[in-house]
């Protein structure tokens, strides 16, 4: 049998290496300045591959205890947040994917969430209100802020919608609750939509940066992404007299453009570990078949 050639078929996987190629350029060239000595990425010699190879931005980045310790807080960060997204989001989109009927406050409730979506306070006033519940310095002005992501909890109740009612219906005449039809039926059916906002729940909590740097003023307090930001690597004359001559050494060997593509490089790091895990439930038609009217 002669093997047809489709040619869309070919047609669509150039287009898509040449995306691929594209998209992973600017990370590889990242990776290989960071991999460099400073002169040969100052002087624009490195492309896809190291010059000179050295792993001093990452030793130096390394020897900071400062770094654990935001990495440390980055951590905890996201799991408070993205646990408290996740939960919050899973309980409010279950009764705003009812009907006005089962739910008559639904379309006050649904106005008044997307309304704060839009428009926000300002920074200022969050900024007060933080400091008014006694917050500022602690890690829950980084979690408590942004705890209801309205975006997140749109797309579930837009796949809550989806689930057949007839499931529901048929729990209720076994006598089952609200919340246990929630947590039995919904949540096993909508393991795509959970993991897709978890998802983008951690990887917002991981790279926020700004509100470290308005709410957190002790150094063991912040987290990595602030910390990544504020790191400066030319010295003044004072970091001069409190470093030993091996210390200086190092020191001049770095450069910003190193250092800083070594930073891009460690703050990618954990998002990528952890998409394998949740990339399997990006799948669609989860419940088909789960029930035939």
């Amino acid at each position: 049998m002669k093997y047809k050639i489709n040619y869309v078929d070919i047609i669509i996987t150039v287009f898509i290496g040449i995306i691929t190629f594209i998209s992973l350029v600017p990370i590889v060239n990242t990776l290989m300045i960071s991999l460099s000595d400073k002169t040969s990425a100052a002087v624009g010699r490195v492309y896809l591959w190291p010059v000179n190879f050295t792993l001093i931005s990452y030793e130096h980045m390394l020897e900071d205890t400062r770094f654990f310790t935001a990495f440390r807080v980055s951590v905890l960060r996201v799991l408070l947040g993205t646990s408290l997204n996740v939960l919050l989001s899973i309980h409010m989109a279950f009764p705003l994917s009812k009907s006005t009927r089962v739910f008559p406050k639904r379309n006050f409730f649904m106005w008044f969430i997307v309304f704060n979506m839009l428009f926000s306070g300002g920074m200022v006033p969050s900024f007060l209100l933080v400091r008014s519940l006694g917050l500022l310095d602690t890690i829950w002005a980084l979690v408590l802020p942004g705890a209801v992501n309205v975006f997140n909890t749109i797309i579930l109740m837009n796949f809550y919608k989806g689930i057949p009612h007839s499931l529901e219906e048929s729990a209720m005449m076994d006598g089952a609750r609200p919340f246990t039809i929630l947590w039995m039926i919904y949540v096993p059916l909508a393991k795509a939509s959970i993991a897709t906002i978890t998802l983008f729940s951690a990887v917002n909590h991981w790279n926020s940066f700004f509100d470290g740097m308005i709410y957190i003023s002790s150094p063991a307090r912040v987290p990595l992404q602030t910390y990544i930001q504020s790191l400066v690597v030319t010295l003044s004359p004072a970091d001069f007299l409190q470093m030993t001559p091996e210390e200086i050494v190092r020191r001049m060997e770095v450069s910003n453009l190193t250092f800083n593509a070594a930073k891009v490089i460690v703050s990618m790091v954990p998002i990528i570990a952890i998409y394998p895990f949740l990339q399997r439930y990006f799948v669609t038609g989860i419940i088909m078949g789960a029930i035939k009217e």
